[in-house]
């Protein structure tokens, strides 16, 4: 493209329009080349006052003025223009603010008029309307862009600077090689963006966009791509000898996709080259222990591991499951957390800076400066999105070269987690272990919570467990809403002798552990907690989760509550509880928990409900506002940019085929744009 001119070049962009457009980011032509419409003003029929319904009330036609009259509003007197269009049909045209159009629309002069009608007793009334003499002048027979505006900017100004940006930059070179437009089906770039402004079809309009959307994401892909390439042989890599024998311990066999994500796992540990991988897999899946097969294989390599957990609570859980799960691999284990203190804690830093610990699990307080290793070469954060980039990299220079595994409950499609989650490599667990049921999930209205408490009842019959679960621990003034203390005072008059816990945040860490070993150990019959139980508590023989209040969890929070149920071959149920009124965003959130139980089409649907927002941790706002792409419905885009980006950097690396000069050249002109908007 050539070198775009300033903004003001265009006609009628002075320096108070040039302000109001460096608001929206347009400073140069370029930049209003790349200046999507936000809607599209269909004009290409002419649409006379009978054709105006409720699901297109706009009207574009010709009329012609027949009377003039006013009437009283507080203003003043308001003009009223009567009109009648080429079929005879009369328009009033309510002229608020506009009393200077009397001597404009004379008497028996002929106009073309754009707007919206409203049917008022049998009268067809306008109040927000434009008015030209000419069919071209109002647009008949095209489609105009509609633009986003700020301060004294009108569409009129937005489309002629578009038009005169599109005349003064042509010829507008390719951004992409020759064969990836034809294989692709893709437009030319000079037709692309003419379409994106000026579309003769709306196919037209959603071809260029879909032409656009794919160049900005091949190029985000690109730069992820090349920045985090791994230049470490691949290597084939085979269990160690603890990972041998913890697997032959197991009652049970792993998963096709377990199998896979340890082996994609220990290639990278075996490569030489630092590991930086996300895991990720619905609740449930198994991740867990793919983790500690891979802690074993960096044990047996002469490493020290180090787990981080976000809470102390569920890095108690984690030390106690690794305790017992690796209890005949020989493997030390350390538990730290900000808790454990004096001569225990003095100990327990001697063991693990000498190298007397090969595996500590902990909580923050593994990054304290206090906490220093002999020889950690591998870090595995669970729960990775409660952390942030900075947290997690402290952990991992307290180690030379080391490696990094961050897990996550919450999965998205592959090609979205490789772009979120820049630099990482992404292993994907999406089978379900073996004889696993569906939960049945049933939305319940608070006033029909009767027939629920019978049906959690008869499980309790049958030895079965449950959690109830409430969004606080007191209801802090606000009675309307039901809360853990005066309901676990309600339950245990409900299910009269059946053993019960209540469990909140404001326990004591060991108090809580306390109660989780009761319910492991089947003492007690259920829970009634806050989400403190959203992670972590695996529970065989829990069956029922009540979740009161259900409108104020998100899909997130909901699905893994969830979560913690079904985890054997036991039908397992969900009740959701709603309030009388709720939000299209609530309705729409408890309609996804009641139609799936697939982990990842959730996430699919909480991103298009709240955006990708801070999924990863951090939000990486250098990538996430896309001109033309959306990381929320261009899903099958994203995918098809990353298969194309990935098969360049195996062919071409560097972009120096004579090919792919034009991608070497628009790689440049966007880092050098990134750089003007960091300025």
């Amino acid at each position: 493209m050539k070198a775009s001119g300033r903004i003001t070049e265009a006609p009628g962009i002075g320096a108070v329009a040039a302000q109001d457009l460096a608001a929206l980011g347009i400073a140069t032509l370029g930049d209003m080349l790349r200046f999507a419409p936000r809607a599209y003003d269909d004009r290409r029929e002419e649409r006379r006052a009978r054709m105006a319904g409720v699901d297109d009330p706009s009207i574009a036609c010709r009329i012609t003025v027949i009377g003039h009259s006013d009437f009283p509003t507080r203003n003043g007197r308001t003009l009223k223009v009567a009109a009648v269009d080429d079929d005879g049909t009369r328009i009033e045209l309510l002229c608020f603010n506009r009393y200077f159009l009397k001597s404009q629309l004379s008497i028996g002069s002929e106009w073309y008029i754009h707007g919206k009608v409203q049917r008022i007793r049998g009268i067809y009334q306008i109040s927000s309307f434009e008015v030209k003499r000419t069919r071209e002048e109002i647009g008949l027979g095209r489609i105009l862009p509609v633009y986003p505006l700020s301060g004294r900017l009108s569409e009129k100004m937005m489309r002629s600077a578009a038009s005169y940006a599109l005349q003064a930059l042509s010829p507008i070179p390719d951004e992409l090689p020759d064969g990836m437009y034809r294989r692709l089906g893709l437009m030319r770039h000079e037709e692309a963006y003419r379409a994106l402004h000026f579309p003769e079809s709306m196919d037209e309009a959603a071809a260029a966009l879909r032409t656009l959307g794919f160049t900005e994401l091949l190029m985000m892909e690109l730069s992820l791509l090349r920045k985090g390439a791994r230049t470490g042989r691949r290597v084939r890599s085979r269990p160690s000898r603890r990972e041998r024998l913890l697997l032959s311990s197991l009652p049970f066999t792993l998963t096709g996709d377990q199998l896979r994500a340890a082996d994609e796992i220990r290639e990278d540990l075996d490569s030489g080259m630092p590991m930086n991988r996300l895991l990720q897999g619905d609740v449930g899946s198994g991740k867990t222990l793919v983790a500690w097969l891979s802690a074993l294989h960096a044990i047996d390599s002469g490493a020290q591991v180090a787990f981080m957990a976000p809470t102390e609570l569920l890095a108690r859980q984690h030390a106690d499951g690794a305790a017992a799960l690796l209890e005949g691999t020989g493997v030390r284990i350390a538990f730290i957390t900000g808790s454990v203190k004096g001569e225990q804690r003095r100990l327990l830093l001697e063991s693990l800076s000498n190298g007397e610990t090969d595996l500590v699990i902990g909580t923050h307080a593994l990054f304290s400066e206090d906490v220093s290793f002999r020889n950690l070469r591998y870090a595995i954060i669970d729960e990775q999105h409660r952390f942030g980039v900075q947290q997690r990299e402290a952990l991992s220079h307290k180690g030379e070269g080391c490696s990094i595994l961050s897990m996550s409950a919450t999965p998205i499609p592959r090609s979205l987690a490789l772009t979120l989650y820049a630099g990482y490599s992404v292993s994907t667990i999406r089978t379900m272990p073996k004889g696993r049921i569906p939960i049945r999930t049933y939305l319940v209205r608070e006033d029909n919570r009767e027939s629920m408490y019978r049906a959690v009842g008869v499980e309790f019959t049958r030895g079965h467990q449950a959690y109830f679960v409430y969004p606080r621990i007191d209801d802090e003034g606000e009675s309307d809403l039901r809360d853990v203390t005066r309901m676990f005072d309600f339950l245990q008059k409900e299910y009269p002798g059946v053993p019960s816990a209540l469990i909140h945040s404001r326990l004591p860490d060991d108090e809580k552990m306390e109660i989780l070993h009761a319910f492991r150990d089947r003492k007690l019959s259920y829970l009634v907690a806050t989400s403190v139980v959203e992670v972590g508590i695996d529970i065989p023989d829990a069956t029922c989760m009540v979740i009161e209040h259900a409108e104020r969890f998100g899909l997130a929070a909901l699905h893994q509550l969830r979560g913690r149920v079904g985890r054997s071959t036991l039908p397992s149920y969900c009740f959701l509880v709603y309030g009388r009124s709720l939000t299209e965003e609530a309705k729409a959130r408890l309609s996804v928990m009641k139609e799936t139980n697939d982990g990842f089409l959730i996430a699919e649907k909480d991103l298009q409900i709240r955006g990708p927002g801070d999924i990863s941790g951090d939000r990486q706002s250098g990538f996430l506002h896309l001109k033309f792409a959306s990381l929320t419905s261009d899903l099958e885009l994203i995918e098809l940019a990353r298969s194309e980006a990935e098969k360049l950097v195996r062919e071409d690396i560097g972009l120096l085929k004579a090919e792919n000069a034009v991608l070497r050249r628009e790689m440049a002109r966007m880092q050098e744009s990134g750089k003007r908007s960091e300025g």
